[in-house]
């Protein structure tokens, strides 16, 4: 007779619903104390929404959603200062006579607080885009990022419209603050940044994105509103869209392309070495130098360069490495035929995961996604795909972008690892669960950490692996390339920036050690330039987590249920690495001592 395995079910059945309160029993906070914090997070939360009515939108609060974010420099001053006095506040709260949960909550809006201080004493203010983002790339998706089931929502929709040229005008005075001080982007991660806003000058209202939000309307709208609206939108559309577009393209193509700096390096900007040294910290959200990544890097690239190379072995491939590369990047049987070709595969791709996530989770949010491309006055200088979430309260679905243009350099073979991140269990699943969090407090329940979520979205490409998401070998060889493409970045975003590097340096490392088509790689090339430190959070992020995981499965052993500890990765938010570290080692402490009592006779 085999021995009876134990059944730890009943045990997982409380423990999420109590792991987020063990810390707390263990360490109370005084109740004064406690609500002295709450009221700090709660003013701050207030004049948030009142200085970022487009913020203040995305979460729901529609008190200024008619009116755009001001960066007019005795705004952004006055913002400065109150972030100061908050974290002067903050700094009164002795840290001992806080919870654990409230000294989390305290440390996380330290460092919320804290970055936004440095940003502006380091004058990131003064570049207000990159290579494939940007404010007025964001602006493009305005009337998608509102709600829209009023009359007074279209309203408001047109009065933010009518705004677009006093924001612009502002934008641009920030941006040649930064050509005369020397906060500028180089000029070579803006070749054919051109459609970015001349998609945008057009003579017909009815050509432009924006009238999207004026072609149809829902029933809520009343038919004798509905003319007026699309009127007034179309007005707007030529009376002030286009014409800040258009002041834009001017500037961008008169003024700041031509004076954009011939450098790459983000330690050659003013205050350069502490700009990138902050950048590091932020993204990474550990205490790390760039030499510290940089050595990472490498082992991580030598690691999974051994893993490819165990699957050419597998294919028999009898050719060399960079050979079996070029063979990826031009064999017609890797490329879809048409961009509706492409979206067909990947809703596939993410229909399948959808199925298989109720054995790996165990809350699945309730807000759906759907799968577009992305859309075309972005997609030459874009990524290959993003996840986009919803502003909240809006009808929106969450949205995985998919990138369709020019399809011979969108391989097959990584989209699986491709969906896998920006979709499910990736970053819808992460997004939307954190947003269901009512019991965080505001501030984190809308914060988004990239070291956490670019960590955890590259962990789940790795996840695909169990969830028998990759078919074949050239897959498989996609995941890994992926992986790879995340592990250069901590070699090539450091050596650009600290280690003296030029644009080729990191383009030839990329090409040699991934399977990314040679025009994906140029735009990543530019996003990394343009975009310091942000390419790190991605590995270093996944390397915690699969550590912590590790160190769970070992620490349970058969106890360890992948659905429960998902659920601890995901429900609460997202949080720096360490703080991620603290919630996993507190749940395996409470459950390993569930365990003992179980084993001692409890039911």
């Amino acid at each position: 007779m085999k021995p009876r395995v134990p059944s730890y079910a009943p045990l997982f059945r409380f423990l999420i619903c109590s792991f987020s309160i063990v810390a707390t029993a263990c360490s109370p906070s005084t109740d004064a104390e406690h609500d002295r914090l709450m009221d700090l997070f709660a003013r701050e939360w207030e004049n948030r929404l009142n200085e970022n009515p487009v913020f203040a939108t995305s979460v729901g609060d529609l008190r200024g959603n008619g009116l755009l974010t001001s960066v007019a420099p005795e705004d952004l001053a006055r913002r400065y200062e109150q972030d100061k006095a908050f974290l002067a506040e903050l700094s009164t709260f002795s840290r001992d006579d806080l919870s654990t949960t409230d000294r989390i909550n305290a440390a996380m809006f330290e460092r919320q607080l804290s970055a936004r201080v440095k940003d502006y004493e380091l004058g990131a203010w003064m570049i207000p885009l990159n290579a494939d983002s940007g404010f007025h790339i964001n602006f493009s998706r305005i009337h998608r990022q509102v709600p829209l089931h009023t009359v007074g929502h279209y309203d408001d929709l047109i009065s933010r419209l009518r705004a677009w040229p006093t924001l612009v005008e502002q934008q641009i005075a920030n941006m040649r603050a930064g050509l005369e001080s020397g906060m500028k982007l180089p000029k070579v991660v803006l070749d054919g940044y051109d459609s970015t806003y001349d998609a945008h000058v057009v003579a017909d209202a009815e050509e432009s994105v924006f009238f999207r939000a004026f072609d149809r309307f829902p029933k809520s709208v009343p038919p004798q509103e509905q003319e007026r609206i699309r009127e007034q939108g179309t007005a707007a559309i030529l009376e002030a869209v286009v014409p800040g577009y258009a002041a834009f393209s001017k500037f961008m193509k008169e003024e700041y392309i031509p004076n954009g700096t011939e450098g790459i390096a983000a330690t050659d900007l003013p205050n350069g070495e502490a700009y990138y040294d902050h950048q590091v910290k932020y993204y990474t959200t550990l205490d790390v130098t760039a030499d510290q990544v940089h050595e990472i890097g490498l082992q991580e690239v030598e690691r999974i360069r051994a893993e490819m190379d165990a699957i050419l072995e597998e294919l028999e491939w009898k050719d060399t490495f960079d050979a079996f590369l070029e063979f990826l990047r031009t064999d017609p049987r890797f490329y879809a035929e048409t961009p509706q070709d492409l979206l067909k595969e990947a809703s596939f791709i993410a229909k399948e995961v959808d199925g298989k996530l109720p054995a790996y989770f165990g809350t699945l949010p309730r807000r759906p996604y759907t799968v577009e491309a992305v859309p075309a006055h972005m997609a030459p200088k874009y990524t290959a795909g993003r996840y986009v979430g919803p502003s909240e309260g809006s009808n929106e679905p969450g949205i995985y972008w998919v990138n369709t243009f020019d399809l011979k350099v969108r391989p097959l073979y990584n989209l699986v690892a491709l969906t896998l991140h920006e979709a499910v269990p990736g970053h819808h699943l992460q997004n939307a669960l954190a947003r269901e969090q009512e019991g965080l407090p505001n501030f984190r329940r809308y914060d988004y950490i990239s070291a956490y979520g670019e960590g955890w979205a590259l962990y789940t490409e790795f996840l695909g692996e169990e969830m028998g998401m990759y078919k074949d070998p050239y897959s498989r060889f996609g995941r890994l390339t992926y992986e790879m493409w995340r592990a250069c970045r901590l070699v090539v975003d450091t050596g650009m920036h600290a280690k003296g590097w030029s644009r080729q340096q990191g383009r030839d490392y990329l090409a040699e050690n991934t399977a990314l088509p040679l025009h994906e790689i140029g735009t990543e090339i530019d996003r990394y330039i343009s975009w310091p430190g942000q390419a790190l959070s991605y590995k270093m992020g996944e390397l915690t987590i699969r550590r912590l995981r590790a160190m769970a499965e070992g620490a349970l052993g058969p106890a360890f249920n992948i659905r429960q500890f998902h659920d601890v990765m995901l429900l609460n938010g997202s949080v720096p690495l360490p703080v991620l570290e603290q919630q996993v080692g507190a749940y395996v402490a409470a459950a390993r001592s569930a365990i003992a009592a179980q084993a001692g006779g409890g039911s």
